[in-house]
C-alpha cells in the first residue's frame, strides 16, 4: 500500500469517530446547560447532532489531521465552544461542573458503547468487517483520549471548569483570571517540547507523560468492563 493510500485508509478509520466524538461532546454541554436553566445553546441551535454547527476548521480537522499524519501518540481536537451563561443556571457553581462534565461523560459512554458493539464484529470475515472493527476501536481510542484531554485542570478546558466550581470563591475568582492564558499554556505543552527537541536534536514530548497514565487507566477499564479483559496486560 502506497503512503498516500495508507494515509487515506487511516483517515477513513478516524474521521467519523473524531467528528462524532467532538460533536456529541459539545451537544451534551448544550443539552445539560438547557436542562439546568440556560437556554442559550438551544436558542443558537447548538443542542444538535449536526456536526456542521459544532465543527471548528482548525480544531476539528486541521490539528487532528496533522497529529494523525505525523504519527502522534495522541489524537484530539476541539469544536466551537458551546456558549453557556452561568448566571442563568439555577445553581451556578454546582451546575457549571455538571455542564463541564457532560462532554467527557458522553465521550466515556461512547467508548463503552463502541467496545460493546465491537463484540458483534467477531464473526465478520471480510474487508468491510475489518474496517468496521477498526472504526469501533478508533471510537474507543478517540473518545477516551478526548475525555481525558478535556479534563486537564486548565481553563477553558472542562477540567478547569470543574476545578473552578470546587475551589473556594476567592480562589475560584483568581483561577478564573487564568482563562486568558489557558489556550497558550496548552499549545505550549503540545508544541513547545517537539519544537525545542527539533532544535536540540532530541525527542521531547511534554503531553505524553501527562495524558498517558490516565488514558491507559480509562482505556484498560473500558475494555475490562465490556468483557474484553485487560488489553495492556
Amino acid at each position: 500500500m502506497s503512503d498516500l493510500a495508507a494515509q487515506a485508509h487511516v483517515l477513513s478509520i478516524y474521521l467519523i469517530p473524531l467528528v462524532l466524538a467532538i460533536t456529541l461532546h459539545e451537544a451534551a454541554h448544550g443539552l445539560v446547560a438547557d436542562k439546568l436553566g440556560d437556554p442559550t445553546a438551544r436558542q443558537l441551535g447548538r443542542v444538535s447532532l449536526n456536526p456542521l454547527v459544532h465543527v471548528d476548521p482548525v480544531g476539528t480537522f486541521v490539528l487532528p489531521g496533522i497529529l494523525l499524519l505525523t504519527g502522534s501518540p495522541f489524537l484530539f481536537g476541539w469544536a466551537k465552544p458551546v456558549p453557556v451563561r452561568f448566571g442563568y443556571l439555577r445553581h451556578p457553581r454546582r451546575d457549571m461542573a455538571l455542564v463541564a462534565l457532560a462532554g467527557p461523560g458522553v465521550n466515556i459512554a461512547m467508548a463503552f458503547a463502541a467496545a460493546l458493539v465491537l463484540h458483534l464484529t467477531l464473526g465478520l470475515d471480510s474487508r468491510v468487517g475489518e474496517w468496521v472493527s477498526q472504526n469501533l476501536t478508533a471510537f474507543v481510542n478517540v473518545n477516551v483520549v478526548l475525555a481525558v484531554f478535556n479534563m486537564l485542570p486548565l481553563l477553558p478546558m472542562d477540567g478547569g471548569r470543574v476545578l473552578n466550581s470546587l475551589l473556594p470563591p476567592a480562589l475560584a475568582w483568581k483561577h478564573a483570571k487564568t482563562e486568558r492564558y489557558g489556550l497558550l499554556i496548552l499549545l505550549g505543552i503540545l508544541f513547545l517540547g517537539p519544537l525545542l527537541g527539533s532544535i536540540w536534536g532530541m525527542q521531547i514530548n511534554l503531553i505524553e507523560p501527562i495524558l498517558m497514565p490516565p488514558v491507559e487507566f480509562v482505556f484498560r477499564w473500558v475494555y475490562i468492563l465490556t468483557g474484553w479483559g485487560d488489553p495492556l496486560s
